[in-house]
């Protein structure tokens, strides 16, 4: 089996977006202010969304379940209040969760968090448990900077987030740390903002002891980890300076790395420099980088064709890469597939 453990809604029908753009107008105009039930988005629209698009792409590729979350760019944090953030979590998790009752053989979901800046962690706790106890969600994303590309919140290691993670450990899910859309114009959304909060969140990590406090706590970290594997030497000699302990004691029980990355150089890095315990397959497919590489001919978030074609990976390591290490990061995932004789 191939787990793709990093997927969003990309495609989700166009009523959601107006949906949307009507909430952000109330945000002005009271009077303009959509009821949630005034979105109607029908199975049937749901099926065409995807069975033409991360449906067909995952045939086509050779993968066969996608953890799937809302569209990260569309989480927004910063805009509006709780209340904002709460509606439109709300209606972007259950959209995601009726995929997977369509699909359930190829979708299992990951939430969204109703996040808002300056509102505290506790706030997102009853839709993480509405999520994993009714909809089966395997994982949450959490945004280590709601205020999109200011960076106002504590860092990962404050106990500001101490109750989300107190949650995760209780419900037994990580958590990818993903950021959304950057407000900030010095920051591109997914070149930059992206990039630099993979690469912050790691960092933070290494500055602290935070999982002495919480040694089962799980993060996957997208987008290849950012600038992590490139600069493996910089982030060991740093935390040597700071007398932590090696990186593969300090961190690596708890982080883990994705493969969203588009080229075959970079996959090639990735698995050199991380062991490949750390590594899970994925792709963000429809996502930031949608066109075809001239230089191959195929698409650059057709991330399996970089896993199988690496000379870093034996066969074994590939199945730890492509499942094995989905199902142990991911224990609830695992769960559901056993049930299901898989």
């Amino acid at each position: 089996m191939i787990i793709d453990c990093h997927g969003h809604y990309t495609t989700a029908p166009k009523a959601l977006e107006n949906w949307r753009n009507q909430q952000i107008a109330g945000l002005k105009d009271p009077a303009l202010k959509p009821r949630a039930a005034d979105l109607k988005i029908s199975d049937d629209e749901l099926r065409e969304s995807i069975e033409g698009n991360q449906l067909r792409l995952m045939k086509e590729r050779g993968s066969d379940l996608t953890i799937f979350s809302p569209r990260a760019s569309f989480m927004a944090h910063h805009i509006g209040d709780f209340e904002t953030s709460s509606t439109w979590a709300a209606i972007c998790n259950e959209l995601c969760f009726r995929v997977s009752e369509l699909f359930p053989d190829h979708f299992i979901g990951a939430a969204m968090l109703p996040q808002s800046p300056g509102v505290d962690p506790r706030s997102c706790i009853p839709e993480l448990e509405r999520c994993v106890r009714d909809y089966g969600f395997v994982a949450i994303n959490l945004n280590p900077d709601p205020s999109g590309g200011h960076w106002t919140s504590p860092p990962l290691s404050d106990r500001h987030w101490y109750p989300l993670y107190e949650k995760m450990v209780e419900h037994d899910i990580p958590a990818m740390v993903h950021v959304s859309t950057s407000c900030n114009a010095c920051f591109h959304t997914t070149g930059a903002h992206y990039l630099n909060a993979d690469t912050t969140a790691f960092m933070q990590c290494l500055t602290s002891d935070l999982f002495t406090d919480f040694p089962t706590l799980r993060f996957v970290i997208p987008h290849g980890g950012g600038a992590v594997p490139y600069h493996w030497g910089r982030f060991r000699g740093l935390a040597q300076e700071m007398k932590k302990p090696l990186l593969k004691d300090h961190l690596l029980n708890n982080i883990f790395f994705d493969t969203c990355v588009y080229h075959q150089p970079g996959i090639d890095l990735l698995t050199r420099v991380i062991p490949v315990d750390n590594i899970l397959f994925a792709s963000e497919m429809i996502g930031a980088v949608r066109g075809i590489d001239p230089e191959t001919g195929f698409f650059y978030d057709d991330t399996r064709r970089y896993i199988d074609a690496t000379p870093i990976l034996d066969a074994e390591a590939r199945h730890k890469v492509f499942e094995a290490n989905a199902r142990r990061v991911y224990p609830r995932l695992d769960r559901a597939l056993i049930a299901k004789g898989l």
